[in-house]
């Protein structure tokens, strides 16, 4: 059985340590005490999105994070899924699934008009999935800009 637990302050050592694991496949750089931190931040405002792990027959198998932001052009709230993570052990049984049908609800839950998503583009799986949960390219090309301090 699949379950979502909403993160408390308790499971930011938790969550911190699968993000290790998520960030190691690609080489992403990750500063622990710096995540913590976030986390703290992020629990303590649920205006910034919510977090949760993700159980299988009550054993952690991953994570999901959404952060919600506010848009003019979708006419409101929207979110984007900022991490989803399922362990490698436990992919290819439905979880992936289960967790992008769980966070489709508490979109709709939480009023949001629209949910956005980044994928490798070498994650094949991961994109066959999204596909066929919904999820289609945008038209647009996703731009960033590092603010330095």
């Amino acid at each position: 059985m699949i379950t979502f637990k909403s993160i408390a302050t308790s499971d930011i050592d938790t969550i911190v340590s699968l993000m290790q694991e998520f960030y190691a496949i690609d080489n992403y750089p990750i500063a622990i005490e710096t995540s913590k931190e976030l986390f703290s931040e992020f629990i303590s405002d649920e205006k910034l999105g919510k977090a949760w792990l993700i159980l299988s027959d009550n054993h952690i198998v991953g994570y999901a994070i959404l952060t919600i932001i506010f848009s003019f052009e979708y006419g409101g709230r929207i979110a984007f899924i900022d991490e989803l993570y399922i362990k490698e052990t436990a992919r290819e049984k439905g979880i992936g699934k289960s967790a992008i049908g769980f966070l489709k609800s508490e979109a709709a839950k939480l009023s949001l008009k629209l949910l956005y998503l980044e994928v490798e583009h070498h994650n094949s799986n991961a994109q066959k999935l999204y596909i066929a949960a919904g999820f289609s390219l945008h038209n647009r090309n996703l731009m960033r800009l590092k603010i330095q301090k």
